[in-house]
């Protein structure tokens, strides 16, 4: 008997049908505000605060240099405040590593009690010359599957890691069709916050798959800076959009919820 030999597009698609659901009732999609933790508060958490806050949503800042947060909540004062980053995990419906991938296991052992099963997003790209052993691990193995091995309680999800924040700053809201953002993700719920932040922020989510496949868009990946529209993303990546996540997500879209 010959075994059945599925192609990338098929599996990827199989595996989304495969995908672990998760208790976080209230934030199955962000209609209503949420609150975001941003762990750290350079490029990349100055660039989501800002399109976030933009949105509605409210974000404590928390950062090693005091002054970078304090600097932000000032800026994006009153949806935006400043804190530890053991305040921010604790104040996010969500959290975002907005960190070096190399500050990661730090960071495992002062916040992961306190993120718990909360989405857990990371847009942090490990590189072996800045990130050593951790960030060699992420790119053999894939960041996504690494991340959630150092938090393995969280909701992670691999998003806004594909591209540059300045492309980010750049692209925001341009004019149809939007730029795409990949996500990747082992539970639902996270996957479904992810994209309406993805969506708040001014681009098109496209759901890859589960953890596993986030290595498609960290540094090395076809979709590592690929600057596409979400369907020709979609084309390159080998997914589709016939899938739950991002069916319901665009009837919401469409709907306004």
């Amino acid at each position: 008997m010959t075994a059945l030999k599925l192609t990338r597009r098929q599996s990827l698609f199989a595996a989304l049908g495969a995908l672990v659901p998760a208790s976080l009732p209230g934030v199955a999609h962000a209609r209503r505000p949420l609150r975001i933790g941003m762990i750290g508060s350079g490029h990349v958490g100055s660039t989501l605060g800002h399109l976030w806050c933009r949105a509605g949503h409210q974000v404590m800042f928390s950062d090693i240099h005091k002054s970078a947060a304090k600097k932000l909540a000032s800026e994006l004062y009153p949806l935006a405040r400043e804190g530890t980053p053991q305040e921010a995990a604790r104040f996010g419906d969500a959290v975002v590593l907005a960190v070096p991938y190399g500050a990661l296991p730090q960071l495992r052992h002062s916040i992961g009690s306190i993120v718990g099963t909360k989405p857990l997003i990371d847009p942090s790209n490990p590189y072996g010359w800045r990130d050593g052993k951790i960030g060699r691990l992420a790119l053999t193995k894939g960041a996504g599957v690494t991340t959630q091995a150092m938090f393995p309680q969280a909701s992670v999800v691999r998003a806004f890691n594909s591209e540059d924040m300045t492309t980010l700053e750049a692209e925001t809201f341009r004019t149809p069709p939007r730029l795409a953002l990949p996500m990747a993700g082992d539970v639902v719920q996270a996957l479904y916050v992810a994209g309406w932040l993805i969506h708040d922020a001014g681009f098109d989510p496209v759901t890859v798959g589960p953890l596993s496949t986030a290595k498609l868009f960290q540094p090395g990946g076809p979709g590592f800076e690929a600057r596409m529209n979400a369907t020709d993303l979609r084309n390159l990546l080998g997914v589709t959009a016939n899938n739950p996540i991002d069916r319901n997500l665009a009837t919401q879209f469409a709907g306004g919820m």
